[in-house]
C-alpha cells in the first residue's frame, strides 16, 4: 500500500507518468461532490491519517484502514464505485491505481484532495 508519509502528498511529489497520469484515474472536486451529494452507492475512502482526519473531514467517508483494504480486496466486487480522497490529491491518486491494479474497475481519486473541497465545495472545512 502506498506510504502514508505527509510528504507524499505534496503536490510537487506527485507521480508524473504513472497510473492516473493520464487522468483516467481521476474525478474533478466539483464532479465528486455531485455524486456525494446525491446520496448514491459510490464509497467515498479517505486514505489520509487519522490526525489528518481530526483536523478535517468529508461527511460520509471512511478512513482507509488495513482491515478495510483486506475486505475490499478480499471480498469486494471490482465494479463497486470508490473515489478515494486525501489532502491533496496525491496520496488518494496512489490508492485509485493501487485498487485498478488489483482488478477494481471503478476506482478514482478525488483531483485536490480535501483542499479543493475546502475552497471549491464547502469552505467551512477547515485547510491544514
Amino acid at each position: 500500500m502506498p506510504s502514508s508519509n505527509k510528504h507524499d502528498d505534496d503536490p510537487e511529489n506527485g507521480p508524473e507518468n504513472g497510473p492516473g497520469a493520464s487522468g483516467t484515474l481521476e474525478i474533478p472536486v466539483a464532479e465528486a461532490a455531485q455524486i456525494h451529494a446525491a446520496g448514491s452507492e459510490t464509497r467515498f475512502i479517505d486514505v489520509r491519517e487519522t490526525w489528518e482526519r481530526e483536523t478535517a473531514v468529508i461527511a460520509r467517508t471512511e478512513q482507509l484502514t488495513e482491515a478495510l483494504v483486506e475486505e475490499l480486496i478480499s471480498g469486494a466486487e471490482r465494479e463497486i464505485e470508490i473515489i478515494f480522497t486525501c489532502h491533496h490529491g496525491i496520496r488518494s491518486l496512489q490508492a485509485a491505481a493501487f485498487f485498478a491494479e488489483r482488478g477494481f474497475t471503478n476506482v478514482r481519486s478525488m483531483t485536490g484532495g480535501i483542499q479543493a473541497w475546502s475552497e471549491q465545495i464547502d469552505p467551512s472545512i477547515p485547510t491544514y
